[in-house]
C-alpha cells in the first residue's frame, strides 16, 4: 500500500487506493480465532499443554479465508491511516475482504476515478501536510504500528512535505490510544467495522477537533463532506472509547533518542500503566 501511493504521489495523476481488506476470524469451539491464536497454539503444542485435536482446529480455523491480518498490525494500520489521508473512499479500511461492501467498494472506486478525472483532482492535492497530520492521528488513536512512521515518512516525501519523527511525537504527545484492537487489545478489525468502521472514527476525532476536516478526499470532496451521512459509533461498542477513558492517554509510538540511536528510534509502548 505506502509503495502504491508513493508511486500515485510521484506520478501526481488522478488516482485511488483500494484495500483489500481484513481477514474475518475464525471460530473453534465457540472461540474467536486470529492468526496470533496459530502462534499460541504451536507453543502450546512445544510444551505439551494442547491436545492434537484442539491444536489441529485452531491451525485449521485461524484464518478462514481471505485478508489481512485481523488486529492493527501494518496493514490495517496502513489502510486506515490512508483513509484518513483521503486516498481511498470511505470504509475501505474496514471493509473485510470477503465482505459484499468490498465488492460494492470496488465499483464505486471506478465512479471515484471518474470524478477526479473530471475535476482533475490529482494526488498533490490530496496528500497536503494537514492531510498527514489526519493520517498520523489516525495511527495513534486505533494503537497501529510503529511500522506506520517510515511509511508515512516516504510517503510524504513523495509529494515533497518533509515529514521527521518529531512530528509523531508531536502527535503523539496530545491524542490519546482509543481503539482496543489486538496486539496488546481485545478486538480486531472486524468488530471496528461492526462499530461502525473508520469513518466513524473519524466523525468523532472530528467532532472533537483531533482531525482536519476540511483536506480533500478522492471523493472530491472534504472529510467533513464526507462525514455528513456517516452513523456515530454503535451505542454501547467496547472497540473505540471515549476520549475520558482511553486505552491510553498518550501516544503509544514514542520517539526516542540516545547513544544507540542518535537519528532517533520508534518505540511501541502499550498499556495505561506505563510511560
Amino acid at each position: 500500500m505506502p509503495g502504491s501511493i508513493i508511486a500515485m504521489g510521484r506520478l501526481n495523476r488522478p488516482a485511488i487506493m483500494v484495500y483489500g481488506g481484513t481477514i474475518y476470524s475464525g471460530k473453534w469451539k465457540g472461540e474467536s480465532l486470529n492468526i496470533v491464536s496459530a502462534f499460541e497454539a504451536l507453543g502450546k503444542k512445544i510444551s505439551n499443554t494442547i491436545s492434537d485435536e484442539d491444536y489441529n482446529g485452531v491451525i485449521k480455523n485461524a484464518c478462514p479465508g481471505a485478508g489481512a491480518c485481523g488486529g492493527m498490525y501494518t496493514a490495517n494500520t496502513m489502510a486506515s491511516a490512508i483513509e484518513a489521508l483521503g486516498m481511498s473512499l470511505p470504509y475501505s479500511s474496514s471493509n473485510p475482504a470477503l465482505s459484499s461492501n468490498k465488492k460494492i467498494e470496488c465499483f464505486d472506486a471506478g465512479k471515484a476515478i471518474k470524478v477526479l478525472m473530471e475535476k482533475d483532482i490529482k494526488p498533490k492535492d490530496i496528500m497536503t501536510r494537514k492531510a498527514f497530520e489526519n493520517a498520523m492521528t489516525m495511527v495513534t488513536v486505533l494503537g497501529g504500528s510503529t511500522n506506520a512512521v517510515m511509511h508515512l515518512i516516504a510517503m510524504a516525501n513523495s509529494v515533497d512535505i518533509e515529514l521527521s519523527l518529531d512530528d509523531f511525537q508531536k502527535i503523539s504527545n496530545r491524542v490519546p490510544v482509543l481503539a482496543d484492537l489486538k496486539p496488546s487489545g481485545k478486538y480486531l478489525m472486524e468488530d471496528l467495522h461492526e462499530a461502525g468502521g473508520v469513518p466513524a472514527v473519524m466523525k468523532y476525532l472530528l467532532k472533537h477537533n483531533l482531525l482536519h476536516g476540511d483536506c480533500l478526499t478522492v471523493t472530491g470532496k472534504t472529510i467533513a463532506e464526507n462525514l455528513e451521512s456517516v452513523q456515530d459509533l454503535t451505542e454501547g461498542q467496547q472497540v473505540f472509547l471515549p476520549l475520558e477513558n482511553p486505552v491510553k492517554a498518550n501516544g503509544h509510538l514514542q520517539m526516542l533518542y540516545g547513544n544507540l540511536a542518535t537519528e532517533g528510534s520508534v518505540a511501541k509502548i502499550s498499556g495505561k500503566d506505563i510511560l
